[in-house]
């Protein structure tokens, strides 16, 4: 007979009690970070009984199970409220993974390096930045691993959304209305690159001469043929509080147009469920919100591992439910034994369509899992989940330098109020040209400038 010492309603408790005091001290039975800097493992810090599915629902779900309307009840508490919805009325599934102990398989592992070595350094200025102890901008990895404040978490957040140096994503994206039906399928790419905090990228950690630049950030369409060379560029301060410089390439007026960057509450393109405020769950400038503010602790299913389609030549995934069977992508989550719930509010906008976001990061590497936001009358309104994995299937594996590629692998982004979803992937190749990948030097000259835009729309 196993006896439980540490119980579901004792972790429960354990995360009441923090609240009740005031105070965020991640980990049950000994301080997350402390566990993480020993070992890089987590077990530790947690129960088993926030390690193993099995034991979280007493032998209901199993690893390897697939949660559907027959038995989410069992999970509902470990849901966001539009993903429990999904499930029990419109066919959505999710498959049952192990729990991820091993923390160096959450993120690149240079991030994660970075992390553990500039520890501690972190601090907010007089104006509300993240900087080095000699007050220029961060130096690599994450800024709070050890998070104390909702803002903490989301400052880690808005400094290094892929976690890479730099990155490029093949997308595409598919828009599906109420009925199931994909009424728009775009492909295009995602590129982004950071001249501060490099942990990889020489020169590091500042690309000199950009050292007051957060961010340089593109987005491209190559199909449909009629949006094909549409792009926009975002280019963005170090201050926290400034909006991105934001241009504008559209096919039809052949020139870059600089654009207003503060409508960030608008699809880019015709039926998207997607804004730019959504990117990363962190896709506004840090003090353009406001009110952060830790809102609830506890386990959750999200996806960390698994969902690589190694399978298929251009890494594509397959979907399910809905209408026509084209709503939902085929989606392995885990149970991640802890997440920091934040809710913030549009402070810097004061015509945005929404009220507040809520935000879910997992407790061991502070990644965004989850995301809804609320319409201007408090009611859910959109919501934000994606996967996340080692691009590794037993002997098949992406390399990114000495280990193998970390990146996020689908999104799916819902408008509860409307019925549509969008699709997002992270594909291989699109027309054998734009590659994913991470860390290419090439990658500012090749998409990152207004020039680069005139040659993608051409």
């Amino acid at each position: 007979m196993h006896l439980i010492k540490f119980d579901c309603d004792y972790s429960r408790r354990k995360f009441l009690t923090d609240a009740g005091r005031g105070i965020l001290a991640t980990g049950v039975l000994m301080p997350l970070w402390s566990a993480i800097a020993a070992s890089g493992d987590i077990s530790k810090a947690y129960p088993d009984e926030l390690l193993s599915i099995e034991a979280y629902t007493k032998g209901k779900i199993k690893t390897g199970d697939t949660i559907t309307d027959q038995n989410v009840e069992h999970v509902k508490d470990l849901l966001e409220p539009i993903r429990y919805e999904q499930i029990l009325k419109h066919g959505r599934r999710l498959k049952i993974a192990k729990t991820t102990t091993d923390v160096m398989r959450t993120s690149p592992w240079e991030y994660i390096e970075a992390t553990l070595r500039h520890a501690g350094q972190a601090r907010f200025d007089a104006h509300g930045n993240v900087v080095a102890p000699d007050g220029r901008p961060w130096i690599g990895g994450n800024p709070f691993p050890d998070p104390k404040s909702g803002v903490e978490l989301f400052a880690a957040q808005t400094l290094s959304w892929g976690r890479h140096d730099a990155s490029f994503y093949a997308l595409n994206v598919s828009e599906v209305e109420k009925d199931g039906e994909v009424r728009f399928a775009y492909s295009g790419g995602w590129a982004e690159l950071s001249p501060v905090a490099r942990v990889v990228m020489e020169p590091k950690p500042y690309w000199p001469g950009h050292e007051h630049r957060l961010r340089y950030q593109s987005v491209f369409f190559t199909k449909p043929y009629t949006f094909r060379g549409t792009s926009f560029l975002s280019v963005w301060d170090y201050d926290h509080s400034k909006f991105p410089a934001l241009y504008g390439f559209v096919p039809e007026f052949r020139r870059i147009r600089q654009l207003p960057s503060d409508q960030r509450f608008e699809p880019l393109l015709p039926g998207s469920s997607m804004y730019l405020s959504d990117a990363w769950a962190a896709g506004d400038p840090l003090h353009t919100w406001g009110n952060y503010r830790i809102v609830g602790r506890g386990p959750f299913l999200a996806g960390i591992s698994e969902g690589w389609n190694a399978d298929h030549d251009n890494w594509e995934h397959k979907t399910h439910g809905g209408a026509k069977g084209k709503t939902f992508w085929d989606t392995t989550v885990e149970l991640v034994p802890e997440t920091i719930i934040v809710e913030a509010e549009p402070t810097g906008f004061p015509r945005a369509p929404i009220s507040k976001k809520r935000v879910w990061f997992d407790a061991r590497n502070q990644v965004v899992i989850g995301m809804m936001t609320y319409d201007r009358k408090g009611e859910p309104f959109r919501s934000f989940d994606g996967a996340y994995t080692l691009y590794e299937s037993g002997d098949q594996r992406v390399m990114d330098g000495a280990h193998p590629y970390w990146s996020w692998t689908h999104v799916t982004a819902s408008n509860i109020q409307s019925g549509t979803v969008t699709r997002m992937e992270q594909v291989k190749v699109i027309e054998a040209v734009h590659r994913s990948g991470a860390n290419d030097p090439g990658l500012y000259n090749r998409y990152l400038t207004q020039e680069a835009l005139l040659k993608l729309g051409s």
